[in-house]
């Protein structure tokens, strides 16, 4: 749960009886599992606060995690060999868990919408790097496919349009802008008179130069276009700057240098981060 940031570094974690509730575990259990992370340098135990979240890699080294990885898959290998599961069907398991590992156990599928699917992927992206939430994507369009899950991530601008989603399923609006760190990148080009962005879809190049001109006080002219099959639109010659979707970063990290270019990515706000949480892992 602190590895896929369910817990935030300073965020005090529930008590011992409290997670053993939640997990339908013995708290006698949940108390160990603490003090082995507070061995590992994750957590720390603070009198009256309980446990706290310190850090959300441990610090152990490479060849230390990879025994410690090494003799649980060792006996857990043994223990399903015992059922009489072969290779191919542990490789099947092991895949199949491994694809589910960042979703809470009483969420089955989650889907993040976009105005289009580039926007939706961007979406769910940044949703899954600063929440560790994974979710399938959806375009606005695409109302009567929301059946298939029990969350939706929705644009702020979109929440109205699936508010009757909200008597099935968990509607979760979110609030999203273009990364800072991107945008502080741009701005720290000098003498930059001409921006590209290069895009998967066209419908995806007016939102983000709406997004850009609202975002950055820029001079000069904006030129964009999609890629089509492989090749880029012709002014990426000519721009100071490229900026680029990651869909169509295969052919824009290909054929332009790393010095011309930047990749655009989503962030979304804090609220729309701690509603997640508090929607998806809290109980």
């Amino acid at each position: 749960m602190i590895a896929t940031k369910q817990f935030q570094v300073g965020e005090t974690l529930p008590s011992t009886r409290q997670l053993g509730q939640q997990l339908e575990s013995s708290f006698h259990t949940v108390r160990k599992a603490y003090h082995i992370l507070a061995d590992e340098g994750l957590i720390r135990g603070e009198r009256g606060k309980g446990f706290i979240v310190e850090r959300q890699n441990t610090n152990l080294d490479k060849a230390d995690r990879l025994e410690v990885g090494a003799e649980k898959m060792r006996k857990l290998l043994e223990e399903l060999i015992g059922y009489g599961l072969d290779e191919s069907e542990l490789d099947e398991l092991f895949q199949e868990q491994l694809s589910f590992m960042d979703w809470p156990d009483r969420i089955e599928s989650c889907a993040s919408i976009g105005e289009t699917d580039e926007l939706g992927k961007m979406i769910a992206e940044a949703i899954k790097k600063e929440v560790g939430v994974r979710s399938r994507v959806l375009n606005a369009n695409q109302y009567n496919e929301t059946v298939k899950y029990d969350a939706l991530f929705v644009p702020i601008q979109l929440v109205n349009k699936f508010r009757e989603f909200a008597e099935k399923g968990r509607l979760l609006p979110i609030v999203y802008s273009i990364n800072p760190d991107t945008l502080l990148s741009i701005v720290d080009r000098a003498a930059i008179e001409t921006i590209g962005l290069v895009t998967a879809e066209d419908q995806t190049i007016p939102k983000i130069i709406d997004e850009l001109k609202v975002s950055i006080k820029f001079g000069g002219s904006f030129v964009a276009g999609a890629t089509y099959g492989k090749s880029l639109p012709l002014f990426v010659r000519e721009a100071d700057l490229i900026l680029y979707t990651a869909q169509s970063a295969y052919l824009v990290e290909q054929k332009i240098p790393e010095r011309r270019r930047i990749k655009l990515e989503y962030h979304i706000s804090q609220k729309s981060a701690d509603t997640i949480r508090a929607e998806l892992w809290d109980q």
